[in-house]
């Protein structure tokens, strides 16, 4: 950045915390009325102690030129994976793969990690012409224990070094799925904690230069301790919320955990979050709880993981813990079981996903108060598989604006590594409903600009006002009149969290 200011400039560096911020336009949620005039900000104790048009107020301690950029609250994303996430850098990456001979090729070429496995991630093998077999696999591979995960991550193709590896038989197509597959997963993404920690500091300083703040964490682990050790050995890239699953329900209500609370130890960094629940499966791997046949396949209507009773036994445990819940429901069916036991249950929380959502359940959705917490790049990269498998479906497919319409409250995530993250991917995605130069999918679930903000926002609210948390974002495009290519490509001069400097461009 440059300035009229050099030697305070020249003070504003990354990791430092910022007095006085000058000469920045605010945009998107905002509860400070100066159009589109530049304004100074005062940051106060990691808060906003005052703004004022440009010049009125004198500069102090450490400052920030903004040159004119545009200021918006933090960015969160609420659905991520974080050291699967974090570890997927160092994966073989299988989106382009177009047929499963190719992901095999690419996996018959790739240098094995430090243990002699071969990982490979974001596969789409519903998308293919040929079908994986253990046979194509062992084939191309040969002896070297080799995993090529689904990009949904509900089903894992092994070969049969693998499978001998991790101690299960082995099956005729090496797929494994939803709860094998989960643990699949467990087992690769539990690096040792100096790798696994390594790794998330990486990733958290990517996502800062993406304008992140905050996250919410859903890996399949127990993560209050691995986030105290974090936070203690330096880590203060953005804020985390951190979910648990149903294994750690009794040792979470054992330690007195409750949502919302700090988590102590972590300079207040890092919150209890939610119990997550998977009750259904996904779109790729055919076993989202659907009410209509997949289109391959008349006989397949999805699976229940957690059947009904059992949700309402697991929500009215959590709620009387003083504990939310997240509910992966992507299949109308498995939506309308969740919204059954919100209903029964009277609990707080989100359902996850809500991928196929009935008509007749958008009122009721947002009668209980439930948030939609969606993620609005998924439309982009399923439009062709619910073309194909989701074709007899009446109910509306990955909606949005459907949900706020009818008032139902709604948050903005990635699910990393599932899609990337990146903020400006997921507004691009609900702003404009394609990823490539085909016309809008759905064009009625599009929503505004202000609304994408909004929803990627902390819970979806976030202003930039008096006395509020000095999370902000400085971008180098209006983010108001940025087309789709604009979005994505999104220049990030400044993150901020706290007040401090997270990331600097």
């Amino acid at each position: 950045m440059t300035g009229q200011n050099q030697a305070a400039r020249d003070r504003a560096e990354q990791g430092q915390r910022v007095d006085f911020i000058r000469a920045v336009r605010l945009t998107g949620p905002s509860g400070v009325p100066f159009g589109d005039d530049p304004v100074d900000l005062l940051i106060e104790q990691g808060r906003i102690g005052d703004i004022a048009p440009t010049g009125a107020l004198r500069p102090q301690g450490i400052v920030l030129d903004g040159e004119g950029c545009r200021a918006i609250p933090g960015l969160w994303d609420h659905h991520v994976h974080t050291v699967q996430w974090a570890l997927n850098a160092d994966r073989v990456q299988l989106g382009a793969a177009r047929t499963a001979t190719e992901a095999a090729a690419l996996m018959a070429d790739a240098a094995p990690l430090a243990d002699g496995r071969l990982i490979g991630a974001g596969m789409r093998d519903a998308l293919w012409p040929d079908e994986p077999t253990l046979r194509a696999l062992d084939d191309a591979t040969g002896e070297r224990p080799a995993y090529l995960i689904n990009a949904d991550v509900h089903s894992v193709w092994l070969n049969s070094a693998a499978f001998r590896r991790e101690g299960f038989a082995s099956t005729a197509d090496g797929m494994l799925r939803e709860e094998d597959a989960f643990e699949i997963s467990r087992r690769l993404n539990t690096a040792d904690d100096v790798t696994a920690d390594a790794a998330v500091r990486r990733a958290g300083q990517r996502a800062a230069a993406r304008g992140v703040t905050g996250i919410v964490d859903f890996d399949m682990a127990w993560n209050a301790a691995a986030w105290q050790r974090r936070t203690a050995s330096g880590f203060d890239a953005h804020r985390v919320e951190f979910a648990f699953y149903a294994a750690d329900l009794q040792r979470a209500m054992a330690e007195g955990l409750r949502s919302g609370e700090q988590l102590p130890g972590t300079d207040g960094l890092v919150h209890v979050g939610s119990l997550k629940l998977i009750t259904d499966g996904s779109l790729g791997t055919r076993t989202a709880a659907c009410s209509h046949a997949y289109g391959d396949d008349p006989a397949n209507f999805g699976v229940f993981t957690i059947e009904p009773d059992e949700l309402r036994a697991f929500l009215t445990t959590a709620t009387g813990a003083g504990i939310d819940v997240a509910v992966h429901a992507i299949g109308d069916r498995a939506v309308a079981s969740a919204l059954d036991a919100f209903t029964y249950t009277q609990a707080q929380g989100t359902i996850e996903h809500a991928q196929l959502v009935r008509h007749a359940d958008l009122a009721r959705f947002a009668r209980l108060g439930a948030v939609a917490s969606v993620q609005p790049e998924h439309a982009v990269d399923d439009r062709d598989l619910v073309g194909s498998l989701w074709q007899h479906q009446q109910a509306i497919s990955h909606p949005v604006a459907s949900l706020l319409n009818a008032g139902v409250p709604v948050r903005f995530g990635s699910d990393a590594p599932v899609a990337p993250l990146d903020p400006w991917l997921t507004i691009a995605a609900a702003v404009h409903r394609t990823g490539d130069e085909r016309a809008s999918w759905h064009p009625e679930e599009r929503v505004p600009i202000e609304t994408a903000l909004r929803a990627s926002s902390h819970r979806g609210g976030t202003d930039l006002e008096l006395g509020g948390v000095a999370d902000l974002v400085l971008c180098g495009t209006d983010p108001l009149t940025a087309d789709r290519e604009q979005l994505i490509r999104m220049p990030v001069a400044a993150t901020l969290l706290g007040g401090r400097v997270t990331h600097l461009g």
